[in-house]
């Protein structure tokens, strides 16, 4: 069973950082490509960024320069560093092992505020 666990979430100021993680289990990570994806207050699911199996890396537009998603194999375990952040970067944070977030985890919520 695919178990996805996020966390680092918090509430920062506009142009402050964060580090989220993601702990996953139950599927063989290595073999996988893996996202992220937010949803904010009353919108939808947005595709933020993924990482494929050789680290090539994808982002939307609204964050690129921004955000940085990495993975770490040996600890199966994903990463999105967030700089330079934003009040409309406001949102739940999920990892999933799909873009449009149909397997993801429970997620971990960003709050970007002055």
């Amino acid at each position: 069973e695919v178990q996805l666990v996020e966390s680092g979430g918090g509430l920062v100021q506009p142009g402050g950082s964060l580090r989220l993680s993601c702990a996953a289990s139950g599927f063989p990570f290595s073999g996988w490509w893996m996202y992220w994806v937010r949803q904010a207050p009353g919108k939808g699911l947005e595709w933020v960024s993924h990482i494929s199996l050789d680290g090539s890396t994808y982002y939307t537009d609204s964050v690129k320069g921004r955000f940085t998603i990495s993975r770490d194999n040996a600890k199966n375990t994903l990463y999105l560093q967030m700089n330079s952040l934003k009040t409309e970067d406001t949102a739940v944070y999920y990892c999933s092992t799909d873009r449009d977030g149909v397997n993801r985890g429970g997620g971990t919520q960003v709050t970007v505020s002055s």
